[in-house]
């Protein structure tokens, strides 16, 4: 039987700015359908961009880089990307925030609303599909802009910090909705953030990136089983996995090669 084909592929991928210092240096990465595959490290090793490369935002120097065995600009109906703002226009209603992706690509107006609707369903917000985004909260502007994300029923998402201006106990339930959302729409996903515990409770995979140039110093494994429940933040396993992308962490502090 064949291997399946990986979503996305890396290889000897080396990143710079024009004439500036190398962004990203050597990076080999495979990615298979269905991972939730997360970045951390520290601030300018390369994390965000990343996700550009894949989204076919930016270019890149030398190497190789796939997305569903193409070019990334090639492949961008079958992605969708999310950013730490929710970049929602404020004169829209959130029914109709939802709807641009859709609008864009010429669907019918009666069959936007109708998909649109589904998906701030899906995401708790059928209440609000009138609501401007003043009268929003920050994890309803959030949940609005996955809303919108996920009407291209997307195999790739990319998330690039997307809780980080959230509180506590906020981003965690939006942790919990998002993989959720993730049994329902099988995506495979690339998320970017500076929690450990967020990344060890959504990731199956975890890349600690050092910086100067951005590279990535280790990869850890997360074989809790899905989907997850709230309760296991507190059982010792987790608290284990945490200890160790810390521990990781503090070798990249550190400038600890491997």
């Amino acid at each position: 039987m064949d291997a399946v084909a990986p979503i996305v592929k890396f290889t000897s991928l080396i990143k710079r700015y024009g004439d500036g210092p190398v962004v990203l240096d050597g990076i080999n990465l495979t990615v298979a359908p269905g991972d939730f595959v997360s970045f951390i490290g520290p601030s300018g090793c390369g994390k965000s961009t990343v996700l550009k490369l894949v989204s076919g935002l930016s270019p890149w120097t030398s190497g190789e880089l796939t997305v569903a065995e193409v070019k990334p600009r090639q492949a961008r109906d079958k992605q969708a990307f999310i950013f730490q703002d929710a970049t929602l226009l404020p004169w829209h209603t959130a029914q109709m925030n939802v709807e641009i992706p859709l609008r864009l690509r010429g669907v019918a107006a009666t069959e936007r609303a109708v998909k649109a609707r589904e998906m701030l369903e899906l995401v708790g917000l059928g209440h609000a599909t009138n609501y401007y985004p003043r009268q929003l909260s920050g994890g309803m502007k959030m949940r609005v802009s996955i809303a919108r994300a996920l009407t291209l029923s997307p195999q790739l998402l990319l998330l690039d910090e997307p809780f980080g201006a959230l509180d506590e106990m906020t981003r965690n339930r939006l942790n919990e909705e998002l993989l959720a959302l993730r049994e329902r729409s099988r995506f495979t996903a690339l998320f970017v953030t500076h929690s450990v515990a967020e990344a060890v409770f959504l990731s199956n995979r975890i890349f600690v990136m050092a910086a100067n140039p951005g590279r990535f110093h280790a990869e850890v494994k997360v074989d809790f089983a899905y989907p997850r429940e709230p309760e296991l933040r507190g059982s010792p396993e987790f608290q284990t996995k945490v200890n160790e992308v810390t521990r990781l962490l503090h070798e990249v502090e550190e400038g600890v090669t491997r």
